[in-house]
């Protein structure tokens, strides 16, 4: 494995979950992927979400909460099995369907109006794309891959399909520009250099047990990508509502140790009679390399955007190296904010 850690990105975690406010939702949700038959086995995939209110005389409501359980073949990505407690109709539409490019798709025809109704399963299903690709930078960092090797004459060897495939996403996001140091890096030696985040501090919360929905202890090997969006009532007449949100995937390795791999954070205002965005600051906090923080900017143009266009429009229009695809996914779940004023008063 080739490590370089002189081209890493920012490595400063969050060190602790915000207190909730009086007058809040909270939303989380967790996506725990891991191999228990061993990297070559299936992967198993369990997520969790939940809604919580904290009333202005600070008294806690869980509103709604939702698991999903998947298993998703490892070499074709193909779901092989799927489902959810609360049981949705529409789900076995899945089994067969691959977890990558046109995934969502798929399950916006097999579970119509989840999308519109800015449900927690949906929250976790236009999540596992996401979460799925991640999940492979456990086995790049056991050493687990069969890295591409350069022949004599400078070519890439038969063993580079990684390699290749990752040529077509040239220009994909920041970290990988054609001139960035991930890119560079296959190009130049045919080896895919491996990232290294920092120990992952705790996000639970020892003084509030419902910070988080819970979540079992993460096995070695196995990655978890959690998310938080607290929505806050206006403080007083002609005030604006309020956001607080914050991503992270983190991997456990063999010997029980935690490491940040993504971790972005972004707060902001908006106007719920309008229906629109306000303002948002986004703020990179632990990337793999240095060229991806060039990304965090992308969120200003959020600015004025339709909160039920963002889903679609953060997709059509957040593209190339001025972006980020774990930015990008961030800001689309900023597309439940009008859902979750409504549970503030449900």
């Amino acid at each position: 494995m080739m490590f370089l850690p002189e081209a890493g990105g920012p490595s400063e975690p969050v060190a602790a979950t915000i207190d909730r406010r009086p007058g809040s939702v909270r939303r989380t949700s967790s996506i725990d992927t891991g191999r228990p038959e061993g990297f070559g086995g299936d992967l198993v995939i369990t997520a969790r979400a939940r809604d919580l209110r904290t009333a202005t005389d600070a008294t806690s409501v869980v509103i709604n909460q939702v698991d999903l359980s998947l298993r998703v073949d490892s070499s074709t990505r193909q779901v092989l099995s799927i489902v959810s407690s609360p049981t949705l109709a529409g789900l076995d539409q899945l089994v067969g369907c691959p977890v990558g490019p046109g995934f969502r798709a798929r399950v916006n025809e097999a579970c119509p109006g989840e999308r519109e109704a800015g449900t927690l399963l949906h929250l976790l299903l236009d999540d596992l794309p996401g979460a799925a690709l991640v999940s492979g930078y456990s086995a790049q960092r056991a050493g687990a891959l069969d890295g591409p090797r350069r022949r004599p004459g400078g070519d890439i060897g038969s063993n580079s399909g990684l390699a290749r495939m990752m040529a077509t996403q040239d220009d994909l996001c920041a970290g990988w520009a054609h001139e960035g140091t991930l890119m560079v890096t296959v190009r130049t030696t045919g080896e895919i250099p491996v990232s290294m985040g920092p120990p992952a501090p705790s996000l639970e919360r020892h003084d509030d047990s419902m910070a988080w929905h819970p979540m079992p202890p993460l096995p070695a090997h196995a990655m978890r990508r959690r998310r938080r969006l607290d929505v806050v009532a206006p403080g007083s007449s002609g005030e604006a509502h309020r956001f607080d949100s914050h991503f992270r995937d983190s991997l456990m390795d063999q010997d029980g140790a935690e490491w940040v791999v993504h971790e972005y954070s972004a707060v902001g205002a908006f106007d719920i009679a309008a229906g629109r965005v306000l303002d948002i600051e986004a703020n990179a906090h632990v990337l793999p390399w240095m060229e991806c923080p060039g990304a965090v900017a992308s969120a200003e143009r959020l600015s004025g955007m339709p909160i039920a266009e963002l889903r679609t429009r953060v997709r059509r229009e957040l593209t190339g190296t001025s972006t980020c695809t774990h930015l990008n996914d961030t800001l689309r779940s900023l597309g439940d904010l009008e859902v979750l004023v409504g549970r503030l008063s449900d």
